[in-house]
């Protein structure tokens, strides 16, 4: 097991260059929110936003739009019913996370299966919350891209087969050799551990506890893991998964020293903050 230590950190997240723009910082489509989970894929984009990504694309049910640009006009958004949108959007993407409050249903999977058919060997593709329950039902080879899995215990045991008093170290080391080589593993639980298909080793949590407990914290993970998979690129995509991961605990750890338990949103706000102070830490 590796530490997350302050190395890393000051490693992956440096100082912008004077001369950068937003498209340095990453392209992102964020796919998700079918009714009734609309709150999820706003989350989501809030996370990916306030971590610093260049450019936030959100394809929602229209239904969503105003509630997402009320809360971060910064997000550009459209209908997901837009077939011709978000296969163009899909395109032009860098990370493509897909999942947040999306509905295990016929749909979902017709999302999957566009997502897949549209990837490509240079995007990062991150697949969550519905994405992943979808993925345990129907059998489809996965594309090209750099692949992160953001899975709790129980869709985890879905996904490698490995039940719960079975998920130690070694057995998911072993199962995930089974997902394409380089893939990243986010086995979220009360002790978050992060993988990469094909070392042995891995990376676990330290910080974070029960107060954060509530409906949205893995959208808000999954929206900060794609914001940081746009950005940094000295630091490998599986530095960049887990600074993220360790980021969204250890201020959820510092707010709960005066809050009883640390809500989603509340996280989302401290992350420029957080992030400034490991860039000037020396």
């Amino acid at each position: 097991m590796k530490e997350i230590d302050q190395a890393i950190l000051k490693k992956v997240i440096i100082e912008r260059p004077r001369s950068s723009h937003k498209g340095d910082y990453g392209r992102l489509l964020l796919i998700g929110g079918t009714y009734p989970y609309g709150g999820a894929i706003i989350m989501a984009a809030l996370g990916a936003v306030k971590s610093g990504a260049g450019l936030v694309t959100v394809a929602t049910d229209k239904e969503n739009i105003p509630a997402l640009h009320s809360h971060l006009p910064e997000a550009m958004a459209f209908d997901l019913d837009d077939k011709q949108l978000l296969e163009q959007q899909l395109e032009k993407a860098n990370v493509v996370l897909l999942g947040p409050g999306l509905v295990d249903d016929e749909r979902g999977e017709e999302l999957l299966q566009t997502v897949f058919h549209h990837s490509n060997q240079d995007q990062t593709l991150i697949l969550d919350g519905g994405a992943l329950s979808i993925l345990t039902k129907v059998e489809m080879k996965f594309p090209k891209a750099h692949l992160v899995l953001t899975p709790h215990q129980r869709e985890w045991q879905v996904l490698s087969g490995l039940d719960l008093d079975s998920q130690g170290s070694k057995e998911t080391g072993e199962a995930l050799m089974s997902f394409p080589s380089g893939t990243i593993l986010v086995q979220k639980g009360p002790a978050t551990r992060i993988w990469q298909a094909g070392h042995a080793d891995f990376y676990q949590l330290g910080v974070g506890g029960p107060y954060q407990a509530t409906g949205g914290m893995g959208d808000t993970l999954a929206g900060m893991i794609a914001g940081f998979a746009g950005q940094f690129p000295q630091a490998s995509l599986y530095e960049r998964v887990t600074v993220a991961t360790y980021l969204h605990s250890a201020i959820a750890q510092e707010l709960a020293e005066d809050n009883f338990v640390v809500l989603p949103t509340m996280i989302s706000q401290q992350i420029p903050t957080f992030m400034k102070r490991i860039q000037k830490d020396t």
